[in-house]
């Protein structure tokens, strides 16, 4: 009895002191996350370094620490978990980015977005994998199979634009920064896409078959994946939208219900073997065009702040990890006999990235000014190139995606799977701190300056076109749009002779105010209470 005791004690205490290690962690993670914020704050001005870059090195200073403190024995406070990444820090960062868009841009280009971030991130996906087979091989890395090399192609074609985004001003280059901004989506959501189909097949006997299933699989998951974010933002939100109708007092109630059916179709996506990331981006862009409507002005802002944060602070925890995970002991340990082959491995990774973009960004930029008229919707050199520079920074799902394919609970022991994942390691620091310093200066040398800038929008804003209503927004382009009632627009008439009508923008207008806003929400179909502030405002903007 006595033993038992004994024994129940220690492993009571054990228990205890995993627990309390388990908070020390926590207590140090959330410290290390308000160190980036502070330090990212102070150094806003300074646009050569960004909160990603900051938390970064925030991560590879404190991995050195720990190293130091524990012996070499382990450089992070918390174990890598890809579910960690998937289900709780990408979905707030992706729908954020699709609820705070600037539809007006973004669906005004939406075929040339579409053009560069699902078929170009499928011919970048092409030669790196081609390349990876070539190279590889010949290194003799390791125990590689064809879904390995695919996978590599996968992972290394999704890209990271967040540095450049923080240098464009989205009012200044409007054009430049919806194209980098929508490719990056659509981008991430195709190397997932990608990745998820390479899973789903055995590709160590390809054929015909097997290959025109692939083919048909990843059109599938896109597909579908893209109508799932639609009809659950549509179609799982009429109980709440009439719930929102009849108590509009209850900001608590609006809000928590839009966080939980935006979080709810990102978790219907991975149960349905989906794209979560296509899902919830589309979620957030026609949950801003309709449910946004059906809540008081209080949720509106509070949902607006809340997940803007809400993203603010996932990427941080991302990039502040990534940088403490660097220095991952276990992993280096693997490949410590071999670390040519592992820079080299990372040569190659890095050339691949850099002639996978090129080879597609021009190309398609030809091929999208084909198709444009005006002289200011052309995609110009200078223009060109940024975008291809945009494009080299690997960030987060490169790395989530590596340790899914090349890992077992963030740990490996084979050495090509070693390899890969230090390698992935590298590229992603590399590019991000080293491309992203570069990216300011960058970005100054290529694009024109204020004055030429401001005259180019000053001319693109007298021209007919740029009074052509979004195919997603009636207006809705932005909250500066909103405070500017008294702007000069041109009449219907006028607008007839200037601009063809009878456009997809024309027709689905007149569906959307016709079937859907009356239905579902929107902007001028949304009841109020008589004699609100918002009520007279809906009633002018209806009169205009």
């Amino acid at each position: 009895m006595a033993i038992e005791l004994s024994n129940l004690m220690e492993r009571s205490l054990s228990m205890l002191s995993s627990d309390h290690k388990s908070v020390v962690s926590m207590n140090l993670f959330v410290a290390l996350l308000c160190a980036c914020i502070v330090i990212g704050h102070l150094l806003e001005e300074n646009r050569w370094m960004n909160e990603s870059i900051t938390a970064l090195i925030i991560g590879l200073c404190t991995g050195i620490v720990i190293l130091l403190t524990t012996n070499g024995t382990s450089s992070h406070v918390l174990m890598f978990s890809e579910d960690l990444f998937f289900i709780y820090l990408l979905p707030p960062i992706i729908f954020n980015a699709g609820f705070q868009v600037k539809k007006k841009q973004f669906f005004r280009n939406f075929m040339t977005i579409m053009l560069f971030g699902a078929v170009g991130t499928l011919i970048s996906f092409v030669i790196i994998s081609a390349g990876a087979v070539h190279f590889f091989k010949q290194m003799n890395i390791g125990t590689l199979k064809i879904g390995d090399y695919l996978a590599i192609g996968a992972i290394f074609a999704a890209t990271d634009s967040v540095c450049t985004l923080q240098v464009l001003n989205q009012d200044e280059t409007p054009l430049l920064y919806s194209l980098v901004f929508g490719e990056g989506v659509v981008n991430d959501a195709t190397s997932v896409v990608l990745f998820n189909a390479i899973q789903s097949f055995d590709l160590s006997h390809i054929n015909l078959s097997i290959a025109l299933k692939f083919v048909g699989s990843f059109f599938y998951l896109f597909i579908a994946s893209t109508m799932l974010g639609v009809i659950v933002s549509l179609y799982a939100l009429p109980f709440p939208s009439v719930c929102f109708r009849l108590y509009r007092h209850s900001t608590d109630r609006e809000v928590a219900l839009m966080i939980l059916m935006a979080y709810l179709s990102y978790m219907l996506a991975e149960l349905f073997y989906l794209s979560g990331i296509l899902t919830v981006f589309f979620c957030g862009i026609v949950m801003s065009h309709y449910t946004w409507h059906n809540v008081t002005e209080s949720s509106r802002v509070t949902t607006k702040h809340a997940f803007a944060t809400l993203s603010f602070v996932a990427e941080i925890f991302i990039f502040l990890y990534v940088g403490m995970d660097a220095l991952d002991i276990e992993k280096w340990r693997v490949v410590r006999d071999s670390p040519g082959k592992s820079v080299g491995v990372s040569a190659i990774l890095l050339g691949l990235v850099l002639l996978g973009r090129a080879a597609f960004v021009f190309p398609l930029s030809f091929l999208s000014n084909l198709t444009k008229k005006s002289s200011h919707e052309k995609i110009g050199l200078k223009q060109q190139l940024t975008i291809w520079w945009a494009g080299l920074m690997r960030g987060a799902v490169s790395m989530a995606l590596a340790y899914k394919q090349f890992t077992s609970s963030g740990h490996t022991k084979l050495h090509g799977n070693a390899i890969m994942i230090t390698s992935t390691i590298t590229v992603v620091l590399f590019s991000t701190v080293v491309f992203g310093l570069m990216t300011q200066p960058l970005v100054r040398i290529l694009l024109p300056s204020s004055k030429n800038l401001s005259r180019m929008l000053s001319d693109e804003s007298s021209t007919p076109k740029s009074f052509i209503v979004p195919l997603l927004g009636n207006g809705q382009g932005s909250e500066a749009d909103l405070k500017t009632p008294n702007v000069t627009r041109p009449t219907s008439l006028r607008m007839l002779f200037a601009t063809p009508s009878h456009t997809v923008h024309h027709y689905w207008r007149k569906f959307d105010d016709a079937f859907m806003r009356p239905v579902f929400g929107g902007r001028g179909f949304v009841p109020v209470v008589p004699g609100s502030p918002l009520e007279q405002s809906v009633h002018q903007w209806q009169q205009e």
